[in-house]
């Protein structure tokens, strides 16, 4: 069973390399496309975090004076001895 190395990821073509270097051809090729298989069937979890950040900036959808610029925005925890709460700091072009 040959794999089609051009619809593969730079990521998923040093795995497959790498087994071939290891372990030999064709058990790499059978042992990476049992790898492949596990990878496409798991679901990526959400971030509860990044979850309820959309939850509170859901209100603003609709509010066209709400504008979150072209580099948008970095929230970060405050800093420092007494601070409390989060930082917000527009991200700028580099």
């Amino acid at each position: 069973m040959s794999i089609d190395e051009s619809t593969l990821t730079k990521g998923q073509i040093r795995k497959l390399n790498a087994l071939r270097k290891s372990i030999g051809d064709d058990l790499a090729e059978d042992a990476f496309s049992k790898w492949l298989l596990r990878q496409a069937s798991e679901v990526p979890e959400s971030d509860p975090v990044a979850d309820r950040i959309v939850e509170a900036l859901a209100g603003m959808e609709g509010d066209r004076k709400f504008n979150l610029g072209l580099y948008g925005y970095t929230v970060r925890r405050a800093k420092g001895k007494g601070q409390s709460g989060f930082v917000a700091v527009k991200n700028e072009k580099s």
